[in-house]
Order: structure tokens, then C-alpha cells, then sequence
């Protein structure tokens, strides 16, 4: 299977890059697109679809085809992959249901393909995606291939889409199945966040709303763990330190941590609401302001990757938080390089809300924070 990647800011660029692409005979079939909120989609929709290309695409916090990040743009990965080997499936979730959508096309993937991996991608800020992973597996299993994101809007956190060559959802799932008899998928999520301290208890949390943490106010006892000087309303940009700086670690039985940063405080208790569930009971740890072996962490697990389970590839897939570029700043070029030049072929990726994948020796399940790496290759 060939793989290209080509970038641009706006659907000319975009044109004249695919034109290039395709002047040697390469002839894709799928395009796997991470687009700017700011760009016309519909045009670059037509543009693929008017040269006969599927389209798997979601809107975000950024996004690249190398180790530079970028904004207002749009990156795809063109594959010439067996149209046999694919389908992409859409779908609105007009009553938030989440995990029987999910599962519903899970069927319809596994009608055609019975041992199938998924690359998704979810948009609204509502949007369940632990729910989504438990549909998938409802049906195709619990150790199932899935890695994906959730879309983004360039951190204005409105609206995001979703998308196929025909339809489009700011509240739904685009869903690429992949027939792994035919192609070989393989991916990790990691984050590389260096944990602090003992474990402490959850004593007492709803879903993703933390109240307390070894019976003291969530904020109060991040802010200090975390040496905050000024957790007030009046610091505007409070949980844009907490989020990026010093997320909690939501400890598992089994394989790495999962991180749930602060997002959003109840000033009337102190409480919080995190990224996703972080059940009453549960342990957590706090996280370090990260540093240069948050990336190196990541890079040795995709490297790992290599070495265990995927020897070659022929193209590269990222679903990288958008927090981690604006924790790592300078950072992030070294992380994308350092992740391009394991397999050294085609990449595209993107800066998203949050990632769906598992974690090193985990489950399945919704992430932030980290980065979804996924390998592709032909058999």
C-alpha cells in the first residue's frame, strides 16, 4: 500500500498538492483528513470526491503531515489501500445514544468484515466517548483494534465536526472499519506525564464531577500539591494550568495510568468536572509539569511499538491531545520527529479533545493528554 501526506490553507493549495501527488501514477482511494474549522470543508470534501476518494475527516486543534505543527490548515493522508479492504460508516447522535449507535455500526462493520480494527473520530463537546468505545465492544469484542480523537475548533470549544465525502455531524461518529485479514493495524495511547506523591482516594465523585480527594476539595488540594498561589475566580487562567500542568492520574489494576485533568470548577464547593469518569473510591495521583521525558516517553513507547508488534508500516496515524502543545510548546516538533522517524513513512495527525486507543498493557478507553499512535500496513 502507497501512502502520501500533503498539507495547504486552503482548498487551491489543497488542489494543487493532490495534482502533485497523483502525477506518478498514484492513485488513492482513501483520504484521511484533519481540517481546520476555519477552512471550507465542503470544498476539500468535493475535491476528494470528485477524483474518486473516500473521506474519513474531523476538524481540529491543529494539525500536521510532519514534526511541524501547525493552525488553519488542513493535513491529509492519501492512501491507495484496496477499496474492498474499507468502509466508512457516519452517523448524528441525535438522542445521546452514544453506545447503541456505536454499536449499531459495529454490526454493519462486521458483516462485511468480521475481524475488523477502527480508526473514529467523535465530535460535540457532549459526546460520550467512553460510551462509544463500550458500543464497539459490545459487539466486536473487548480486545478489539480502535484508536481515534475528538474533533476540535481550534480551542474556541463550540463546535467540531465529523465528517465522510457525503455527510457531515457536529454531534456524531465517523467510523473507518478496516479488515485486518487484509491490513495490519497496531497503535498505543501514552502520555509520558510523570506522576507525584502517594496515592490518594476519591471520596466522593458523579461521573466526571470530583469533589473531593482524601476528603479536602478537589481544587484545594491540586492547588496545593501544585504550589498554585492564586486558585480564585479571578485567575483567568486557573484551569489552563491545572488541565495542562498538573492533571490527575486515575490509577488502573492494570496498565498505565489515565489521565483526567481539570477542567472546569464548581466554585461553590471547590469541586471540579474532569475530561472523563473518575469514579467515587478510585486512586489518583498528581501529575509533574512536564518536561523533556514526557516526550522521550512518548517516542520510546512508539518505538516499543515498532520492535513488538509492528516491524514496518506503511503509513503513520496521530490523534495527539491539543493540550500537549500548549503544555510542551517547542517541545511538540521534537515529539512529532521523534514519532515520524520510527517508521519514517507518510504521517498525518491531528490536535484533538481528547483520544480514544489503550493504554500501554490497559483497557480500552477515552484519554487526554496523550498521544494515539496507530501503524498501518498491507499484508
Amino acid at each position: 500500500m502507497r501512502a502520501k501526506s500533503i498539507k495547504g490553507k486552503s482548498p487551491e493549495a489543497l488542489q494543487r498538492e493532490l495534482k502533485q501527488a497523483m502525477d506518478d501514477g498514484f492513485a488513492p482511494t482513501l483520504a484521511i483528513v484533519f481540517v481546520s474549522v476555519d477552512l471550507d470543508r465542503d470544498a476539500i470534501r468535493q475535491l476528494l470526491t470528485e477524483q474518486n476518494i473516500s473521506v474519513f475527516g474531523a476538524t481540529t486543534h491543529g494539525e500536521f503531515i510532519d514534526a511541524e505543527p501547525q493552525s488553519g490548515s488542513a493535513a491529509i493522508l492519501l492512501l491507495d489501500m484496496d477499496r474492498s479492504y474499507f468502509r466508512i460508516f457516519t452517523e448524528s447522535f441525535d438522542s445521546r445514544d452514544y453506545r447503541e449507535s456505536a454499536r449499531r455500526l459495529a454490526v454493519r462493520a462486521r458483516e462485511v468484515f468480521p475481524k475488523t480494527g477502527f480508526l473514529l473520530a467523535i465530535s460535540g463537546a457532549s459526546t460520550d466517548g467512553e460510551q462509544v468505545l463500550l458500543g464497539l465492544q459490545d459487539e466486536a469484542g473487548d480486545d478489539i483494534n480502535a484508536f481515534g480523537g475528538g474533533a476540535g475548533d481550534e480551542y474556541l470549544f463550540k463546535e467540531t465536526f465529523v465528517f465522510s465525502g457525503h455527510q457531515e455531524s457536529n454531534s456524531g461518529i465517523v467510523l473507518l472499519a478496516i479488515d485486518e485479514t487484509k491490513v495490519k493495524m497496531s497503535g498505543l495511547a501514552t502520555c509520558g506525564w510523570k506522576a507525584v506523591g502517594t496515592e490518594k482516594t476519591v471520596t466522593k465523585s458523579e461521573g466526571n464531577h470530583v469533589y473531593t480527594i482524601d476528603n479536602i476539595p478537589a481544587l484545594d488540594i491540586t492547588a496545593k500539591y501544585g504550589g498554585i498561589a492564586n486558585p480564585t475566580p479571578e485567575n483567568e487562567n486557573l484551569m489552563v494550568e491545572i488541565g495542562t500542568n498538573f492533571p490527575l492520574q486515575l490509577q488502573r489494576e492494570q496498565g498505565d495510568p489515565v489521565m483526567r485533568p481539570g477542567l472546569v470548577v464548581d466554585w461553590s464547593d471547590h469541586s471540579f468536572y474532569t475530561s472523563g469518569t473518575v469514579p467515587q473510591g478510585s486512586k489518583v495521583r498528581f501529575s509533574l509539569p512536564p518536561d523533556w521525558d514526557v516526550m522521550e516517553k512518548v517516542v520510546r513507547g512508539v518505538q516499543n511499538l515498532k520492535e513488538t508488534e509492528m516491524p514496518e508500516a506503511d503509513a503513520v496515524v496521530i490523534f495527539s491531545c491539543g493540550g500537549r502543545i500548549l503544555s510542551l510548546g517547542p517541545l511538540m516538533a521534537e515529539e512529532l520527529e521523534g514519532i515520524r522517524n520510527v517508521w519514517n513513512v507518510p504521517m498525518a495527525g491531528m490536535f484533538s479533545n481528547s483520544e480514544l486507543g489503550r493504554a500501554t498493557g490497559g483497557n480500552l478507553e477515552m484519554h487526554n493528554l496523550t498521544t494515539c499512535c496507530v501503524a498501518l500496513k498491507e499484508l
